[in-house]
């Protein structure tokens, strides 16, 4: 009896352990609470304020602590059954505020077993030193989110009895090395620390090991975010008992792993966000214990070995962002217990195993951000699949059927793939799915009208594929829907009602398609943005649509829209930051001067192409206003000076195509970065007043009719990125560059009348990417100097005086990013330097197939999320006629050097550079056969070579260009029969005229059918090349004469016929008869 009633005893204990390790309430009491605790407890809540808003469930516990109750019977607090002392305290997320001073009553509870004051707001700038008073009694304490400060007192080490320590996310605590081994040193019962977010950073990496040593029943090891450094080292993760280990973000952790002469029973592995490097360490295949293992966001650099992936407990892997590489091993099984696997924003290639089927328990699977490709294999036996995120990858094929068949998927990523084909309808049976994702592939057809049926939904994305064909009408579901993006497709016919009456819809993004009709009234105001820019809508808008108060960004340009609107009722869209009108040239808005109206949070506004004549308001209704498009008007005169007084928010500006005659008040505005006046008609020069504008990045004063000089502080603003000056009447010489910081990318000086050298300290200019100086009338040699800019992508020289040969160029660095090469119409004259041929680096590499274009950028739009952007220009002589690129294309490479004074053989080596589109020669002195070489441009589209001294015959291998659609070989001195097949079947007489030793197709001369025959140069040209007789000498005998005979002619007309010639031509007739 005794036995069972000790028994019985042993069981109330391990209950109360239970109950007050893990306290939220009070247990019942047998014995009342001592009265001095039960005051001290009140007093103590007392000293603090409690606030219901931080509550984490707006219950505070402390509303049961009323005086003369028995305090154990307060929730939160817990007493020993027998003596009724108060052994714990559980107040963690009460909302509780202030300071625990070294005097608080809390320290009279001299009995607390366990302390619980986690997420509460202490603002304590020093933890008392009282806290080591519970050295007899304290096993657990948790003041995690507590926001404590200051360095961790020596007393903390006198809690001899801690099983647990939490101190998460009290970012000021700082722990010293000697006061943090004294408490290992003291409490040889610990089992848990948690120290994350604390500062360790005065602990010597190379004695933390040393420290842990002390913690043999450490089960749970923290140390998040604590600012550790060195490496890791095995006596951490030997420590027998340890099962968690948790390290993440330590960024000056890292190193390689270490090998491993242990045995570990560690179910929990997480060194994420350190430096760890690989490759993965043998001991990783004995963690027979492992559950959950991270490495993410380190630098492994390896590829994934077999072993990790087949530990036979690994229900959790993440390896995301850790330059991962290599293939993933095809070794899943389906012993596998794989619930989680991450191994997204890495540089995986290959295919994607098509063991994964195998990994039947598996909820999450993301590979997102590699390099995988092919098709996407069977995962339909994947039934708890919850989550599948397959984007930005290279994957192909059509979208698997099978993906109906995951009835338990709820979120799907298959974005930025190259996917075609049409969308299943089979898609409307997923149930469960939330999130759909689709957009940047090559989808086509129509969206399924299922998919419109799908009641869980909240996102759809379906934007930049090319689908086709209307929305339906009606559906039965998006209930939940929040966010439907179906931008940059071919969409047609007009946008249905439910559009604007979904319950919970924020974005409908539908812009460019080709929708078109009006837009119906909207009858559900929960949208923020609203895009539908870009399509064919007309008529008015909608009242409805002022009444979209929660509307943050409005989208409406490039539409037929119509009407006259009062620019006011916008104002009552007062959560607006967005409003973009810009290219509806029917829609007219009303501008009331003498009307009130605020647009307090706007920050974009585009009025582009609606036929303004009169700027239309005062910058006191735009408080926020940063990003302001007013071009393609009929705006005149002179700007008004609230663009100087009153745009204090400025910081983009665009008045280019309108009628503009001054630019005097903008240039006052120093806070622009972006300003745009182009196609305006300034005639006037450029106010020295913009040598103020330190803010300024792209400045656009181009096609006006500026004249005078080049203020000389423009090139060297600091911040100028962009300086486009093209097509004015500017003169004089160019500005030299006089500081070192300059980062200067865009010159445009194209089409003015400047004049003298090219200034040697160009070459400071080490951000440079496009330099236009064409059609000037700069006198000087070629500019070798400009071969250091590394970045120079495009250099146009053409249509000015520059003269002599070519010299004193480093193959080594000469050009290595240029890709447009244009300077002709000059006076060079020598061989073509093969050192352009060897050193255009960027131009022997074959283009990148996808469309891009260059451009700059300075800064953010005012809408805080997109960049202002600048686009270069040029003007390019290409396929025989002049072609104007508003917008340059990176894969347009481009040699231009015609209308010079080139001489000899050209070069084997143009053959090499491989990107090159166009080609450009003609009317040189350029003398030998066509290099065969040429043959090997696979990307070319126009081959001039007309107007030279070129022999022999068309090489064969120039068929081999399928991409040729211009071909001018003209005047030269080419012989045979003209090549047959692919593009040269397509080229006409103009072609090849001028060479009378060529025959066949298209030419009306035949070929003979005996052995073609080489004619040899003309005469001409073997005297100028062999004798150095030219042409130079016979100009200047023909002038002589010339004038001799003219000087006769007059002598004779004056003193009539004198006997002396006439006897003198009567003798030479008689002898010639």
């Amino acid at each position: 009896m005794m036995g069972l009633f000790s028994l019985l005893f042993q069981i109330i204990l391990c209950l109360d352990f239970f109950l007050f390790g893990f306290p939220s309430f009070s247990s019942s009491s047998s014995h009342l609470c001592d009265p001095h605790q039960s005051l001290a407890l009140l007093q103590f809540k007392n000293s603090l304020v409690t606030d219901t808003t931080y509550a984490c469930d707006g219950y505070l516990k402390t509303t049961t602590w009323k005086n003369g109750t028995d305090c154990c019977l307060w929730h939160g607090v817990t007493c020993n059954t027998i003596s009724g002392h108060v052994i714990g305290l559980n107040l963690s997320c009460e909302g509780l505020q202030g300071t625990i001073h070294s005097n608080s009553s809390l320290f009279q509870l001299s009995h607390l077993q366990t302390l619980n004051l986690s997420f509460n707001d202490l603002t304590q700038f020093q933890l008392p030193s009282q806290f080591g008073g519970f050295s007899t009694s304290l096993t657990h304490l948790d003041l995690s989110y507590s926001y404590i400060r200051g360095e961790v007192p020596s007393q903390i080490s006198f809690l001899s009895k801690l099983v647990s320590l939490n101190v998460t996310w009290d970012f000021g605590l700082e722990w010293k090395e000697t006061i943090l081994k004294s408490l290992l040193q003291n409490a040889t019962n610990l089992r848990e620390i948690i120290l994350d977010h604390t500062n360790m950073s005065s602990i010597r990496p190379s004695s933390l090991p040393s420290l842990l040593n002390f913690s043999s029943t450490l089960v749970t090891l923290s140390l998040q975010s604590t600012e550790l450094s060195g490496s890791l080292t095995s006596d951490i993760i030997c420590l027998p008992n340890l099962q968690k280990l948790y390290l993440i973000n330590n960024f000056n952790l890292g190193g390689y792993f270490p090998t491993l002469s242990c045995s570990t029973s560690l179910n929990i592995l997480d060194l994420s966000g350190c430096q760890f490097q690989g490759p993965f360490p043998k001991f990783f295949s004995n963690l027979s214990h492992l559950t959950y293992l991270s490495l993410s966001s380190n630098n492994l650099n390896c590829s994934i070995p077999s072993s990790l992936l087949t530990l036979p407990r690994l229900t959790s892997l993440y390896l995301k962002h850790s330059y991962l590489n290599g293939q993933i091993p095809n070794v899943f099984h389906h012993s596998n217990k794989f619930q989680e696997l991450d191994l997204s924003n890495n540089n995986i290639g290959g295919e994607l195993p098509s063991s994964l089927s195998n990994l039947q328990h598996l909820i999450h699977l993301d590979i997102s951000g590699n390099q995988l490709y092919g098709l996407i294999p069977s995962l339909s036996s994947l039934q708890y699949l919850i989550h599948l995120d397959l984007r930005y990858n290279r994957l192909s094929g059509l979208i698997p059927s099978w993906l109906s068949r995951l009835q338990n998927l709820i979120h799907l990523d298959l974005s930025f793939n190259t996917l075609r084909g049409q969308i299943h309808d089979d898609f409307g049976g997923l149930h469960q799915l939330n999130f759909l994702d689709l957009s940047h592939n090559n989808l086509e057809g129509q969206i399924p009208f299922s998919l419109f049926d799908l009641t869980q939904l909240s996102k759809l994305d379906c934007s930049y594929n090319k689908l086709e064909g209307p929305l339906p009408d009606k559906i039965k579901g998006f209930p939940n829907l929040v966010g439907l993006n179906l931008n940059n497709n071919l969409l047609n016919g007009t946008i249905p009602s439910w559009c604007f009456s979904l319950p919970s819809l924020n974005d409908l993004y539908l812009s460019d398609n080709q929708f078109e009709g009006t837009i119906s009234e909207f009858s559900s105001y929960s949208l923020r943005n609203l895009y539908l820019s870009n399509n064919k809508l007309q008529g008015n808008l909608p009242e409805s649509i002022f009444n979209l108060e929660n509307l943050t960004d409005l989208w409406l340009s490039s539409n037929n829209f119509s009407g006259t609107i009062n620019f006011e009722l916008f104002s009552k869209l007062q959560s607006l930051r967005i409003l973009s009108l810009s290219w509806n040239n029917q829609l007219s808005l009303n501008f009331e001067s003498n009307v009130t109206y605020n647009f307090s949070l706007l920050e974009t506004l585009e009025l582009s192409s609606i036929n303004l004549t009169e700027f239309p308001m005062s910058s006191k209704k735009f408080p926020s206003l940063s990003y302001l498009d007013l071009s393609h008007n009929n705006l005149s005169g002179s700007e008004p000076n609230w663009l100087l007084h009153e745009m204090s928010s400025l910081s983009f500006l665009n008045l280019s195509n309108n009628l503009l005659t001054s630019m005097d008040q903008v240039l006052k505005n120093y806070r622009l970065n972006y300003l745009d006046l182009s196609f305006n008609l300034m005639a006037c020069d450029i106010s020295l007043l913009i040598c103020n504008s330190s803010s300024l990045v792209i400045l656009n004063l181009s096609h006006n009719k500026l004249t005078g000089i080049i203020p000389q502080c423009l090139v060297n603003l600091q911040s100028l990125r962009v300086l486009d000056l093209q097509m004015n009447k500017l003169y004089g010489t160019l500005p030299s560059a006089t500081s070192m910081n300059i980062q200067l990318s865009t010159l445009n000086l194209n089409g003015n009348k400047l004049q003298g050298h090219l200034p040697e300290s160009f070459s400071k200019f080490t951000h440079l990417k496009v330099l236009n100086l064409g059609n000037n009338q700069i006198e000087d040699t070629f500019p070798y100097w400009l071969q250091t800019l590394q970045n120079l992508t495009v250099l146009i020289l053409r249509a000015n005086k520059l003269h002599g040969p070519i010299t004193g160029l480093n193959t080594k660095s000469m050009f290595p990013s240029l890709i447009i090469f244009d300077i002709s119409h000059n006076d060079f004259s020598g061989p073509i330097p093969k050192a352009f041929l060897k050193g255009f680096n960027a131009m022997r590499n074959a283009a990148n197939s996808r469309l891009e274009y260059m451009w700059t950028i300075s800064g953010m739009n005012g809408n805080g999320r997109d960049l202002n952007w600048f686009y270069d220009s040029v003007n390019i002589t290409t396929k025989g006629m002049t072609v104007t690129f508003t917008k340059i294309p990176t894969i347009f490479v481009y040699i231009d050097l015609s209308s010079n004074k080139f001489e000899g053989n050209i070069p084997n080596d143009a053959g090499d550079l491989h990107a090159l589109k166009g080609i450009n020669l003609s009317h040189n002195r350029l003398f030998g056969p066509i290099p065969p070489s040429i043959g090997n441009l696979a990307n070319l589209e126009s081959l001039d070579l007309s107007s030279n001294f070129l022999i022999g015959g068309i090489p064969r291998e120039l068929t081999n260009l399928n991409f040729l659609a211009f071909l001018n070989l003209s005047h030269n001195h080419l012989v045979g029969e003209i090549p047959q097949g692919k593009q040269f079947n397509t080229f006409s007489n103009d072609s090849y005229l001028g060479n009378l030793g060529l025959c066949g197709i298209p030419l009306s001369v035949k070929c003979n059918k005996g052995p073609i025959l080489h004619s040899p140069p003309s005469l001409t040209f073997q005297n100028e090349q062999n004798f150095g007789f030219g042409w130079k000498p016979v100009v200047i005998g023909y002038g002589c004469g010339m004038v001799f005979g003219v000087g006769l002619g007059c002598f004779v007309f004056l003193i009539g016929k004198p006997q002396w010639l006439v006897r003198m031509v009567q003798s030479q007739r008689n002898k010639r008869f």
